[in-house]
This record gives structure tokens, C-alpha cells and sequence, in this order.
């Protein structure tokens, strides 16, 4: 093989050689794989029930909410300055170290709810430095994905971390709910202790994480600016941008708004949470589902699909009436969305170097989670000025305009899947 071919080989690419059926045959992949599932079943154990901590503790719920909400916007401008780190360091240090900060920021809280000396301003900050480290474990995380599979398995390996989210969506809530009737601080040390076991999965990882690089690496601004220069560049990561944003907002707002319906016809809490499971076990479903569709059906034709097929079921909710039926609608949403995020994710690795995987993984994630942490704010303004009806409509139509974008940027993700 000549250098010049030798210098075109993706990383991983030695992987190829007697590649397994399954990624999770692959004993790092696997240790990644279920890090994440522990992260995220630890999160949701604690940060739901976090805000009943501090109202049994006797503050007020504007302070509280104040609380869940810086912690949300530290984390989301944490993410892409991690990324710029995570594109210049080894990625495998920055994963086990942020999860250990993380154990120690929730284990204070467990010990001072244990104790029964619950402070604002301590809570606030140990929430502040849980999101940043859960950010920095991310970012690193997300340039991870390139070494730990070689390039024929990155869909089956992305629609199972797909799955393992839905799945945690599913699962953690009731976890949380069952370890909280236990004692209140049981599910911030089950929380602390996921971190731990994270960390040790982490530092377990054989495969060198290191991102590629050539020369000193230039400053931290250049670095940040270049990141951004290359997602703004590349047209199919534009779309990316742009179609991840929109249906982020767009099923969050639609999330909210059956949530105010339900509530609105007097439905029951368990009537309400039975809306998010159904939504949940259909987007569980999609991403199992996407690997063997992304296999036999050509990319375009996902993406535009999908996106077409979500348009008439967001308008089935706006003359939806009963609890189980918004349940099921939205979970046909669910059911298509995941197919398309792997295709998108898939191609988004293979046109991203490697030195530049983590910048781009935050970037995108920053630009979905920020819009979407906008939807229920927007939807619950929406529905007050012209009401849930006209709120949903707007949504399928808003909807049917991204549609239509997938459809006129097909191009780009054929281009990218040859």
C-alpha cells in the first residue's frame, strides 16, 4: 500500500479485519455502550426528583425552577468550549475525569440531603458543576465513536446508542420515582455511585481515544472558530443543523402541548405519564428499527419520508381528545425520528476528521438542545394566545416547511451516503 493510501485510512479502519457481527461483540464498545446507559439511568434518577428535595426543604418553586435552569444553561455553553479540549487532548482522561467531578458534585448533595442540611446556593452550584462535567464527558464522548467501530458498523453502533437513550427515557423516571420512596437521598447516591461506575468503565477503555493531530495546536480561539468555520462550511452538516434544530423545537413543543391538553381534560398524572412512555417505547422501537432500514432503504428516501410521515400525525393532535390517543400519535413520531438521526449521525462522522469530531458532535448538539430547551416555553406562550388547536396546527405546518427543506437538500444525503 502506498503512503499517500495509507494516509486516506480513516482511523479504525484496521477494525475491518475480521469484523464481528455485532458492535457490541467489540469489548470497548461495549464498555462505552454501557457507561452511557449508566450516566444517563443515574441523571434520571436524581435530576427529577432534585426539585422536590428542594421544595421539601421549603423553597419557593420560582427558585427552584431557577436552579434546574441555570444548571441547563451551564451545560449547554460548557459543551462546545469542551469540545475544542476534547479535539486537543486525549479524549479517554477528559471522559473518567469529568464523571469523577460529577460523583463528587452529587455526592455532596447526598450527604447534606442524608443530613438534612439542604442550602440553595450548594445545590445550585453542585447542579452547575454536574451539567458541566456531564458536558465535558460528552464532548469527549461524542469523538469516541470512529475508534471504538470501523466505518461498516458506525449505523448498527449508532442506532444502538439510540436505543440505549430511549431506553433510559423509559426506564430512568420510574427508577427515579422507585428509589425516591425509599428516601429521598437515595436517588442522588444512586446518582453518585453511576458516576463512579462510569468513570471505571471509562478508564477500562484499551482503544487510544487521542485525537489526530499534526503540529502544536494553535490557540484556543482558533481552534473554537474553526470548528464553527467547519460545520458553517459543509453543506450537508448545514442541513444537519438546521433539520436537527427544527424537529427538536418542534416535537418538544408538541410534547408540552399534549402535556397541557391532557392536563386541561382533568386526565390523571398516570395518565399523563402514560403519554411520554408510549412516545418512549415507539422511539425505543425506531432505533432499534434504524440499523435494518437504513440497510435496505437508500438514505434520501428515509430523510424525506420521515419527514413527510410526521407531518399528518402532528396534525392528528390537534383534534386528538383522549390521553391514549395523543399517546400513540406522538408515538409514531417517535417511531420515525431515530431512523433519521442515524442516518444523519452515521453520515456526519464520515465527513468529519478526526480531529475535528468532537468540535462538530458539540456544535450540533448545542444548537438541538438549545432550541428545544426553548419549546416548552414557546408552546406554553403559544397555547395561551391562540390555543392548543391552532398551536399543533402551526407545528405540522412548521413541520411540513422542514419537509420540504429535506426533500430540496435530498441530494446532499445521497452525495454523502456513496
Amino acid at each position: 500500500m502506498g503512503e499517500a493510501e495509507e494516509k486516506l485510512r480513516p482511523p479504525g479502519a484496521e477494525l475491518e479485519k475480521e469484523a464481528p457481527s455485532s458492535p457490541f461483540r467489540r469489548r470497548d464498545f461495549f464498555l462505552f455502550w454501557t457507561a452511557g446507559a449508566v450516566d444517563g439511568l443515574g441523571t434520571c434518577a436524581s435530576s427529577l426528583f432534585l426539585p422536590l428535595i428542594l421544595l421539601g426543604a421549603g423553597y419557593p418553586a420560582g427558585l427552584t425552577g431557577l436552579v434546574a435552569s441555570v444548571a441547563l444553561v451551564s451545560g449547554l455553553v460548557v459543551s462546545p468550549v469542551a469540545g475544542v479540549f476534547a479535539d486537543r487532548r486525549p479524549r479517554k482522561p477528559m471522559m473518567y475525569g469529568a464523571a469523577l467531578v460529577a460523583a463528587g458534585a452529587m455526592g455532596s448533595v447526598f450527604v447534606a440531603v442524608a443530613l438534612g442540611h439542604v442550602v440553595l446556593v450548594h445545590v445550585l452550584v453542585a447542579a452547575v458543576i454536574e451539567q458541566a462535567a456531564g458536558a465535558t464527558y460528552g464532548a469527549a464522548a461524542s469523538g469516541t465513536i470512529r475508534r471504538l467501530v470501523p466505518p461498516g458498523e458506525y449505523t448498527r453502533a449508532i442506532g444502538y446508542l439510540q436505543a440505549r437513550d430511549q431506553a433510559v427515557q423509559i426506564v430512568g423516571p420510574t427508577l427515579g420515582g422507585a428509589l425516591y420512596q425509599l428516601a429521598r437521598w437515595v436517588p442522588l447516591l444512586a446518582d453518585a455511585v453511576s458516576f463512579l461506575l462510569v468513570a471505571v468503565a471509562s478508564r477500562a477503555i484499551r482503544t487510544d481515544l487521542t485525537p489526530e493531530r499534526e503540529g502544536p495546536a494553535p490557540s484556543f480561539t482558533r481552534d473554537f472558530a474553526e470548528g464553527l468555520r467547519f460545520v458553517r462550511a459543509e453543506p450537508f452538516l448545514r442541513f444537519v443543523v438546521v433539520w436537527t434544530a427544527g424537529i427538536n423545537a418542534l416535537l418538544g413543543a408538541l410534547y408540552f402541548h399534549a402535556v397541557l391538553a391532557s392536563h386541561a381534560q382533568d386526565a390523571s398524572p398516570s395518565s399523563i405519564g402514560l403519554i411520554l412512555t408510549l412516545a418512549g417505547v415507539g422511539g425505543l422501537l425506531g432505533a432499534l428499527a434504524a440499523p435494518w432500514l437504513v440497510a435496505r432503504i437508500p438514505a434520501p428516501w428515509i430523510v424525506t419520508g420521515a419527514s413527510w410521515a410526521m407531518v399528518p400525525t402532528a396534525a392528528g393532535l390537534a383534534f386528538a381528545s383522549q390521553t391514549w390517543l395523543y399517546g400513540l400519535l406522538l408515538s409514531a413520531v417517535s417511531l420515525t425520528a431515530p431512523s433519521v438521526a442515524v442516518v444523519l449521525q452515521t453520515r456526519a462522522v464520515l465527513v468529519t476528521p478526526d480531529r475535528l469530531l468532537a468540535r462538530m458532535g458539540t456544535v450540533l448538539g448545542t444548537a438541538g438542545q438549545g432550541v428545544a430547551a426553548l419549546a416548552p416555553l414557546a408552546a406554553g406562550v403559544l397555547v395561551t394566545a391562540y390555543g392548543g388547536r391552532a398551536m399543533a396546527l402551526g407545528c405540522a405546518g412548521a413541520l411540513a416547511g422542514l419537509a420540504l427543506y429535506a426533500t430540496a437538500r435530498a441530494g446532499l444525503v445521497a452525495r454523502e451516503a456513496t
